[in-house]
């Protein structure tokens, strides 16, 4: 199992590979918990992971740090993911969740790994069934992760980025600064420009082709992406992959670290130009 798997993999061929790791990574800011919609059906054999639990550590910078390599190590580990392990991640909210997981996994060094194209609903949709089973799973040791520093940008480097395009995935309402569901402060970091996650997708909720994925990045130079707090800007990220182009970088603090420092300056309005 050496070969690199697809970025994507569609509900029918997930259906039938039961070798793959596949994990429920649902979440929302509000409303009913993730672990009580996975409780009520999931995919048959996914796991469920806990995005704040399981993928961020409490104290920042920003609301979704990235754990140590050494306890994301042995959450896979526990999760049964060993060094090749096809891991296939879904949510309920267009990948935009499920891409965080993905990009962790790419940056420490675990290159098998997918998205689910269309996610939970997408598998509905195909007549495929949901399960209330929790799977048992053989843990396994911690594998190696060996994380690539250099795709993980801080707050000072964000600052002194000198011409790499900044690119934020949030909605435009929330990038123009008319509204602020979670953080103090609305608005974007200077100079950044708005790169709504929404645009990488179809009408059916689908990653656009490749090609079309190609045209909306390729002008932009050693992209840095951000959203409000490292997560959906992962979906840019995958975006960017998948439309093969250089991978980018991930500002993991994004908005909720840089809005939270008042010395900071932030920018309002539609980007110039």
């Amino acid at each position: 199992m050496s070969d690199t798997p697809p970025l994507l993999v569609e509900p029918l061929w997930l259906s039938q590979h039961s070798e793959v790791r596949i994990i429920d990574l649902r979440w929302a800011p509000a409303g009913p918990p993730a672990r009580e919609k996975y409780q009520q059906g999931h995919l048959p054999g996914a796991v469920f992971v806990d995005l704040d639990r399981d993928l961020s550590q409490p104290g920042g910078p920003g609301r979704h740090p990235f754990p140590s390599p050494e306890a994301f190590a042995r959450l896979l580990g526990r999760l049964g993911i060993g060094p090749q392990t096809h891991v296939v991640v879904y949510d309920d909210a267009t990948n935009s969740v499920a891409a965080r997981l993905w990009f962790m996994l790419r940056v420490h060094g675990h290159a098998r790994a997918s998205l689910l194209d269309g996610g939970l609903k997408a598998w509905v949709a195909a007549g495929l069934p949901l399960s209330k089973d929790e799977p048992r799973l053989e843990p396994l040791p911690p594998p190696p992760l060996v994380l690539d520093h250099a795709r993980l940008l801080t707050r000072g480097q964000v600052e002194s980025r000198g011409s790499a395009a900044l690119l934020d995935a949030r909605a435009p309402e929330r990038y123009r600064g008319e509204v602020e569901p979670i953080d103090q402060r609305a608005g974007h970091i200077p100079g950044a420009l708005n790169a709504p996650f929404s645009r990488n997708l179809t009408a059916e909720q689908k990653f656009l082709p490749p090609a079309q994925l190609r045209d909306l990045y390729r002008m932009y130079s050693s992209p840095i992406v951000s959203c409000g707090s490292g997560v959906t800007a992962c979906h840019d990220a995958f975006a960017i992959e998948l439309a093969g182009l250089p991978p980018a970088r991930l500002y993991v603090g994004s908005w909720s670290d840089w809005s939270s420092d008042p010395s900071r300056p932030i920018a309002t309005g539609p980007a110039p130009g």
